[in-house]
């Protein structure tokens, strides 16, 4: 069995077709969010601290439909993101407000044609 394949960039990673126009918005309302690790927990001892480590990147679209990353933050992801309740800005000093916590995830918000939004988050 073949399976037909079709050229749809221009050599660059972009479409070849004109897709700057408003009617194409709900392209570039697409984001995917890579948590590749968010981790908090409290570490007591000498140096009480609710340590915290994170790596998360955010992906878009631009005007012709190129896409690309760059770096983000847990404090820049959606509210629709779920797995982080609890993620601390302060550390106390019995450590009550750093609850333990491990996240890895993946996360696509969009807008559709119509301006409703959508999401889907898989965690791994």
């Amino acid at each position: 069995m073949q399976v037909a394949t079709g050229e749809y960039s221009d050599g660059n990673q972009t479409a070849d077709a004109d897709i700057s126009g408003p009617e194409f918005d709900f392209v570039r309302s697409i984001r995917v969010f890579s948590v590749e690790i968010a981790r908090q927990h409290w570490i007591g001892g000498d140096n009480d601290t609710c340590n915290q480590s994170q790596r998360v990147r955010v992906g878009s679209y631009g005007i012709q439909g190129n896409f690309g990353w760059r770096g983000s933050s847990v404090a820049a992801l959606p509210a629709a993101f779920e797995g982080l309740e609890g993620w601390t800005d302060y550390s106390t000093p019995d450590g009550s407000h750093c609850p333990e916590i491990y996240k890895r995830s993946v996360f696509i918000e969009w807008r559709d044609h119509e301006g409703g939004y959508g999401f889907e988050q898989v965690d791994y």
